[in-house]
């Protein structure tokens, strides 16, 4: 049978018809024969158009259609357009219910104290400060000693050697002599010169009240302690000035701590410290850090922090070994669960979570960590919320969306401000340094700050420039990525 060209035209019309008919019925029947199924480019049922599917456990796995992921036992995710427009702050946007479901947990930056960990040892010496030189005053000879020994522990006022001499018997009968000649006036020069020649007073009084001469007198330990060395012997014969004995008193004695190096910012003079000793158990002797010796141990790396500790009864004997730990002496600084920092190795993130469920990445600067915190030096601001779990898989989703990491010294929004030109509050001058100053400040209703005493920048040197640790003052502050910076300073008025 012979077509004509018009009834090839039809016949063709009518296969194309059918077969879109059947591709049709085909994709009817694979979905099941549901209704309402979007794929990638379409909308679903909350009228928003998906751009495709993933598994936020595998972000950067995109599928076409919605369903089970084949990573994990649960429905893909869709990824809507629009969800990161410039519109809105800058951030990715998660849907609640999945961020419920991953269990993603945000906690506030706060201001405190990292809680200090570190424990070192030390060994119990002398108070080189608590030292005595008994000399001879004229030279003599040496009638008597006492049976004194090195490190014998004696009391103040206990003998040490009697000594005659010769030299002071003509002194002695000259005031005698004029003080019974009723010269006052000669016998007070005779008494003086007594004292010059080195006389001691209990001596002077006893010739005065005895009228007799007496050339020996007895030389003793003007302190409780330990004779550290012993030099006088019976029947010797002594030149002035020369030493007999020195004593290490021992009411107080130092305890000099081994501090890595690595830690040496962990201490300061001071602080107050704590020692415990095997000897002792379940006592504690508490001191405090009166200097951070001014060399370190080439060896152990270790600096010395010289405390100084009372010594009730003499228990504590030089050359004993103590275990030391040190209260915080940190200033308050910017704090953040551990868990939320995100080490990249060129960097170091946290994500920041806004009120209006969006996530960036923010770059900080990270100081020291202890008792699950870690201090945040720059790049945050008390009052910002950062994610402690789930963060790994936020990070990555932004990092998909093309979300750029805030800087350093970026500006921080979500912190509310008193007012635009920053933050006032009153306190009082503690220390002046060079770029900053130590304030203790009342509390800071804005940023949630309690009272507290801290470090501030200032913006120009010239502001401190008048006063004085101790006055009472009212200033202007900023928050800036670097920490809280002074902007001006005024005496606070004297109230009424």
């Amino acid at each position: 049978m012979t077509l004509n060209r018009n009834q090839i035209i039809m016949l063709g019309v009518s296969l194309i018809v059918l077969l879109v008919i059947a591709a049709g019925a085909g994709y009817y029947f694979a979905n099941g024969g549901q209704h309402g199924e979007s794929s990638a480019g379409t909308q679903d049922g909350s009228g928003k158009e998906v751009l495709y599917y993933y598994d936020p456990m595998f972000p950067q796995q995109q599928f076409d259609k919605p369903g089970k992921s084949p990573f994990m036992d649960m429905q893909l995710v869709p990824k809507y357009a629009g969800e990161d427009s410039g519109e809105e702050s800058p951030g990715v946007s998660i849907d609640p219910a999945i961020v419920q479901n991953l269990g993603i947990r945000t906690a506030e930056a706060t201001v405190g104290r990292i809680e200090s960990s570190l424990a070192v040892t030390g060994t119990i010496e002398f108070n080189e400060r608590d030292v005595a030189i008994v000399e001879a005053r004229s030279g003599g000879f040496v009638q008597r000693t006492y049976n004194r020994a090195p490190s014998d522990l004696v009391s103040a006022g206990a003998p040490i050697a009697d000594v005659l001499v010769p030299d002071w018997g003509g002194a002695q009968a000259e005031y005698i002599a004029l003080a019974r000649s009723g010269n006052t006036e000669f016998a007070n020069a005779a008494k003086a010169r007594m004292r010059l020649l080195g006389m001691p007073d209990s001596l002077i009084r006893r010739v005065v009240r005895t009228g007799k001469p007496h050339s020996v007198y007895t030389i003793s330990t003007p302190i409780s302690g330990a004779i550290q060395s012993l030099n006088v012997r019976q029947g010797m014969t002594l030149m002035q000035g020369q030493p007999l004995a020195e004593v290490n008193g021992i009411g107080t004695v130092w305890l000099n701590a081994a501090i890595p190096e690595a830690r040496a910012r962990d201490v300061r003079a001071g602080q107050s410290a704590i020692a415990q000793l095997q000897s002792f158990p379940g006592i504690e002797f508490t001191g405090k850090v009166i200097a951070i010796l001014p060399t370190a141990e080439t060896d152990s790396r270790t600096l010395t922090a010289r405390i100084e500790l009372a010594n009730k009864g003499g228990r504590l004997r030089p050359g004993m070994f103590a275990s030391v730990s040190f209260a915080d002496a940190s200033s308050p600084t910017i704090l953040v669960p551990s868990e939320a920092i995100i080490e990249t190795g060129a960097r170091t993130l946290v994500m920041l979570s806004n009120d209006k469920g969006r996530y960036r990445p923010a770059e900080v600067r990270i100081g020291r960590e202890g008792g699950g915190q870690t201090e945040i030096l720059a790049g945050l601001s008390p009052g910002e919320k950062v994610i402690v779990s789930g963060q790994f898989l936020v990070d990555s989703e932004a990092s998909l969306s093309g979300i750029k990491v805030r800087p350093i010294d970026g500006e921080q929004t979500s912190v509310p401000t008193k007012t635009k030109k920053g933050y006032q509050a009153f306190g009082r001058i503690e220390a002046i340094k060079s770029g900053t100053v130590t304030l203790s400040h009342e509390p800071v209703k804005a940023l949630n700050w309690p009272a507290m005493t801290m470090d501030f920048k200032l913006s120009k040197p010239s502001l401190v420039r008048g006063f004085k640790k101790g006055d009472r003052i009212r200033f202007r502050f900023e928050q800036t990525g670097s920490g809280a910076v002074v902007k001006s300073i005024s005496l606070r008025e004297a109230k009424q």
